[in-house]
């Protein structure tokens, strides 16, 4: 029996396809191990958002290769998909699986097509594949797939292709298979899930499918990221007087600069963003809001810095996830002028790191003393060997407790924000 060792980068969807992948390959009599020493292959399921991610898939190869000389080489995600032909050239693995392959992988290693990556944009269809196992406490369902923006600094569209939205009925019959098998909670994930339904003869968006998943038999659902014109008023009042929402936003910001913006092809501005943030906490008590920004985008000044500085003190968010600007060949940005220098990206990220760290900590002490519905995970945590959780608010929870009660819905009161600054502790309401 051949016997594979996976490794998976980036985003939840790369999460998701890779639970895929190990079924593809367990269906087909190969054996999932943990040990690259035991492996015949090596895969890793790549990211290639930044520089930094294609360097860590890099070492990642390298590491693999150390480890175990003798392992076949299999690459696939994002990097194949864009990289496909200097990974043949320089020998880096033994299979090139692009994306719309992976997750027919058995197949093509029996066939030893060691280059097989089609043309990601002449896919027109949403590629369905149903998961039976999704590996984590909470069951991702893949609804959509690529993007037809053209944001200045991106290199995700060449790597997925054009949006291809998942069908309503592929989705119901995931989730109910997910509830089948124990599961209380389901996230909605894709490359771009607001353009959920564009793409359809009929038209419809996010809310038609929320509408039909609220009739399922589901706990409880969270969104992946979404642009802040994918949600109106509209929306996030359906969003408000659902029992099922988990209140957790996550914001594809990337900057609050009107000019900035108008130069990363953002089509939002301040004002909108403000509103947006106001409007979602005076719907919801306590909702998680995180947000991505990028720090040191060509061209931006000090000044323009200052004003996405001021702006993200004064938004009412809980969490700022923010990262240098990384220069990707084939985009506009990359041809920008003056490109800004590392040190000063560094400076940069460490300014809005700090705004963030106090965010996270006024949210968690606003949520001291508050009753909330925890799904207790199926492993301890790996630090402190406590059980551990999520809110439906997004705040990760450790707390004291037998392992029957690992799987189960549990109602916890939060008493503390631990050490870390990363989580809370709470203790099970009798």
């Amino acid at each position: 029996m051949k016997k594979f060792v996976i490794k998976t980068l980036g985003c939840k969807t790369n999460q998701l396809e890779s639970a895929l992948i190990c079924e593809n390959l367990t269906d087909n009599g190969y054996e999932e191990v943990q040990d690259i020493r035991n492996a015949d292959y090596y895969i890793l399921n790549s990211c290639s958002v930044t520089q930094i991610a294609d360097s860590k898939n890099l070492a990642c190869l390298r590491r693999a290769k150390r480890e175990n000389p003798q392992v076949t080489i299999v690459l696939t995600g994002c990097m194949a998909q864009l990289e496909k032909d200097n990974i043949i050239k320089n020998n880096i693995a033994d299979f090139v699986i692009g994306n719309n392959e992976k997750t027919n992988i058995a197949l093509i290693l029996a066939e030893n097509n060691k280059l097989n990556v089609s043309d990601i944009f002449a896919q027109d269809k949403f590629q369905n594949k149903i998961l039976r196992n999704a590996y984590r406490t909470r069951a991702s369902v893949k609804i959509q797939d690529g993007c037809n923006n053209r944001c200045s600094y991106c290199t995700i569209p060449f790597a997925r292709g054009k949006s291809r939205s998942n069908s309503i009925g592929n989705i119901i019959e995931q989730i109910n298979l997910f509830v089948e098998e124990g599961y209380y909670e389901t996230v909605l994930t894709g490359i771009h899930i607001g353009q959920w339904g564009m793409d359809f003869e009929n038209k419809q968006n996010l809310i038609d499918l929320l509408k039909e998943i609220e009739k399922t038999d589901i706990r409880r659902y969270r969104l992946g990221s979404l642009n802040p014109l994918e949600l109106p008023k509209d929306f996030i009042d359906f969003l408000a007087n659902s029992k099922k929402f988990c209140p957790h936003f996550h914001l594809s910001l990337q900057s609050v600069c009107d000019k900035t913006l108008k130069a990363m092809n953002r089509n939002y501005s301040e004002i909108q963003i403000k509103e947006l943030v106001d409007y979602i906490n005076l719907k919801f008590t306590n909702a998680f809001i995180g947000s991505d920004i990028i720090a040191g985008f060509p061209n931006e000044t000090d000044e323009d810095f200052q004003i996405t500085y001021n702006h993200l003190k004064d938004l009412s968010l809980s969490k700022i996830h923010v990262f240098p600007y990384s220069r990707r060949k084939g985009t506009k940005a990359d041809l920008m002028q003056n490109q800004i220098d590392i040190n000063e990206k560094k400076k940069r990220v460490s300014l809005i790191q700090n705004i963030s760290d106090k965010k996270l900590n006024e949210f968690f002490t606003k949520n001291i003393n508050t009753q909330n519905e925890v799904i207790i995970e199926k492993n301890r945590d790996k630090k402190t060997n406590l059980l551990k959780g999520v809110t439906k608010n997004y705040i990760n929870v450790l707390i004291n407790g037998n392992d029957n009660l690992k799987d189960t819905v549990q109602k916890i009161k939060l008493k503390s924000i631990y050490e870390d600054g990363k989580s809370m502790l709470g203790e099970i309401v009798s």
